[in-house]
């Protein structure tokens, strides 16, 4: 990929924003970039999968699937680009993707290695910041869920725990989990769940399937 080429699709990413035209031709011309394009239906990285380089998706969209602990249910959704494949499990306590990335269509990427990472954190204040702001805010979201007000109805604290699986509160998505086990997580009896979740079809904001419940739109469940 060409130099400007670079420098166009490098834009779209927050951790080179507010960069200057120099920086940013400096590090299109001096980063070692790989880049990958990925056939629909492969597997770009897997839940457990070290984490060592970053992974720019420039074009395409992919699955995103996100499994429970014990495998007790699953959430199924997409990602399209721009987007960067969770920057935070560069470093930290545990450097492992927590998520599995299908490409559903054939999808571009651009690849950052750790090192060159780090690198680009010890030459541009920018970037440092960037990446820094990246890690501060997702730490005080999720800090922030523990102090959430708990919803009154069933029917409210349902789409609560459907938009708390989410990476994205919006967009289509699909659960992969039985009655029980929505009920389970919930601390609620099957039959009342049951109750709720098929008022919410009755409103047109998911669909119940066998075993899986689908939300064609996750913001119109959320209004």
């Amino acid at each position: 990929m060409a130099t400007l080429q670079i420098y166009e699709k490098l834009l779209l990413f927050p951790l080179f924003q507010g960069m200057s035209r120099d920086d940013l031709e400096q590090v299109a011309g001096h980063t070692r970039f790989g880049f990958s394009k990925i056939s629909a239906g492969s597997t770009v990285v897997a839940e457990g999968d070290d984490c060592n380089q970053l992974y720019f998706l420039i074009n395409g969209t992919l699955r995103v699937e996100t499994t429970a602990d014990d495998h007790g249910y699953m959430v199924v959704e997409q990602l399209e680009a721009p987007v960067i494949l969770q920057p935070e499990v560069i470093f930290g306590y545990t450097q492992r993707y927590t998520h599995t990335y299908i490409a559903q269509t054939d999808a571009n990427f651009i690849i950052v290695g750790k090192d060159e990472v780090l690198r680009l954190s010890e030459d541009f204040l920018v970037f440092r910041l960037n990446l820094l702001n990246m890690f501060a805010t997702q730490t005080q979201k999720t800090s922030r869920l523990l102090w959430l007000y708990v919803p009154d109805s069933l029917e409210d604290r349902i789409v609560r725990f459907f938009a708390q699986h989410c990476l994205y509160p919006a967009g289509p998505k699909v659960f992969h989990i039985l009655m029980n086990r929505l009920a389970s997580e919930l601390n609620d009896s099957r039959l009342d769940v049951s109750r709720a979740l098929n008022a919410l079809q009755c409103e047109g904001k998911i669909v119940l399937r066998r075993g899986r419940v689908e939300i064609p739109l996750m913001e119109r469940l959320l209004m």
